[in-house]
């Protein structure tokens, strides 16, 4: 590297037999070209090697450490900003733990609240749909004499007492009871269901949330390269070493990229409220932080998921209970070919007689029941209903488990893909990508590379940086559809 005349010299690191050097405002007019140049390669290189970016970090913070005055007046722009990142890199993120967010959704959410509140209720109409009717008490006066009005004229006349309870056919009751407690079932797998629902919304949102973070933390610290890029451009110009073209393209991507960051912010703020409103938050909350998810090793077959997705999968469950009320209905409507019994007792007080003799209380007993003669017209109707109504459910069990095999062959195909396509950025193209970014700034110092290819290259490796993010999102989400198919149980705070 030329060394120009007594340049004030902030701090220095040897990395890869090059020597860098921040200098301050003091140097020499002609060095700023290539000097500009040397530190902007030094942070892409820093950038892609981790024990480079270190290095480099340590070896400022000590510079500044030792001779704060004078680095806090003199430094360049870009080794200030490098001194931010390393303060920012050392302090700790806050970030919101998703099982958080899961178990405040379970202890918040309405829609859990509802679900919870109707099993409740399903399980209290157990008791009372095998319940007698309310026995009925009757009082009168029988068969009192017009003409006198009098209760002991007439040896019939009397004060009459009665009591009569209705009792259901044998089995009536029992049916009822079950038919009930059916329904109480299909509401705790409906109940059930809801919870992973609102699991696998926050889910997928979260994990949304976490891309549009990691997207805009990318594009944001592109926008810082581009734009040393375009100083870098600039100065190339200023010598009449550039084209004007080049500083136009640069400005075109900057501005680009901003209204990129003002879209991914806009996005940003729907998610974090549509996570708030799955949390049960009010309008007014705290920001949400978010954390990018890794990639899980190993993927259950497609075999183990079904199995597992019949035996838990309460929407499943749920529709195999409406099966079993239906067959319990059409038991119940049959019984309704044979009588109920109404059973009366009645007790009667008479007076003594006009000669003052006393009249022997009476009691009577009986029992009625109905005649289901009008079996046309009315049973065959809701035997018909019952039997239909089975059916339909048998129905929808077969659909939903077709639909539910399908799309857990869908989420498992996108689950693989994205987690191979992440697995290739990783391994592949991403160091490809950067591999050929630090080319291009070689080879642009020396002016074997445009301009544009070189932005070109910066650009690509933003979008390569961006598409994997993506890749490991859509590989989260994924499980996420597929816990939420499989009826992965949650832990319940009711």
């Amino acid at each position: 590297m030329r060394q120009y005349s007594k340049p004030r010299r902030i701090g220095s690191v040897s990395f890869e037999n090059r020597r860098w050097i921040c200098a301050g405002t003091t140097r020499p007019r002609g060095a700023h070209l290539e000097t500009s140049l040397e530190i902007d390669m030094t942070e892409h290189d820093m950038r892609f090697s981790a024990w480079g970016r270190t290095t480099l970090l340590s070896a400022l913070a000590a510079a500044a450490t030792t001779s704060a005055p004078a680095f806090a007046g003199d430094a360049t722009p870009w080794a200030r900003t490098v001194l931010a990142q390393a303060a920012a890199s050392a302090a700790p993120q806050p970030s919101s733990s998703l099982q958080q967010l899961v178990g405040e959704a379970l202890r918040n959410n309405p829609e859990i609240a509802a679900a919870s509140h109707e099993k409740e209720a399903a399980n209290q109409r157990i008791s009372p749909a095998g319940a007698l009717d309310d026995p009925m008490i009757e009082a009168g006066l029988i068969n009192v004499p017009i003409q006198s009005l009098r209760l002991n004229r007439e040896d019939m006349t009397m004060k009459m007492l009665g009591v009569s309870q209705r009792f259901p056919y044998p089995g009536k009751r029992a049916l009822r009871e079950e038919v009930a407690a059916k329904d109480a079932e299909s509401a705790g797998f409906g109940y059930r269901e809801t919870v992973n629902r609102v699991v696998r919304d926050i889910k997928v949102t979260f994990y949304d949330l976490a891309l549009v973070d990691r997207s805009i933390e990318a594009v944001e610290r592109n926008r810082t390269l581009v734009g040393q890029l375009l100083r870098i451009a600039e100065g190339r110009y200023s010598v009449g070493q550039g084209a004007q073209a080049d500083l136009l393209r640069a400005q075109t991507q900057l501005a680009k990229m901003s209204e990129e960051l003002l879209r991914m912010r806009r996005e940003r703020r729907t998610m974090e409220a549509d996570l708030a409103r799955a949390l049960g938050r009010g309008a007014e909350t705290a920001p949400i932080a978010s954390a990018m998810p890794g990639l899980e090793p190993t993927l259950p077959a497609v075999d183990e998921l079904r199995e597992t997705a019949l035996r838990n999968r309460p929407q499943l469950l749920g529709l195999k209970t409406l099966i079993d009320k239906g067959q319990k209905a059409l038991d119940l409507a049959r019984k309704d070919y044979y009588p109920d019994f109404d059973v009366r007792f009645q007790y009667g007080q008479r007076e003594k007689d006009l000669e003052g003799m006393p009249r022997a209380d009476v009691f009577s007993l009986t029992v009625a029941f109905n005649l289901p003669v009008w079996g046309k017209q009315k049973l065959d109707p809701k035997v018909a209903e019952a039997q239909a109504m089975r059916e339909q459910a048998i129905s929808l069990y077969q659909a939903q488990e077709n639909e539910l095999f399908a799309k857990l062959r869908q989420q498992v195909a996108i689950a693989e893909q994205s987690r191979d396509s992440a697995k290739l950025y990783e391994t592949g193209i991403l160091p490809q990508a950067r591999l050929a970014l630090e080319s291009a700034l070689a080879a642009y110092r020396v002016s074997r590379v445009d301009f544009p290819m070189l932005l070109d290259s910066q650009m690509t490796v933003l979008n390569y940086e961006v598409n994997h993010a993506a890749a490991v999102v859509a590989y989260n989400k994924a499980l996420a559809e597929i816990d939420q198919l499989t009826g992965k149980s949650v832990a319940v705070a009711r």
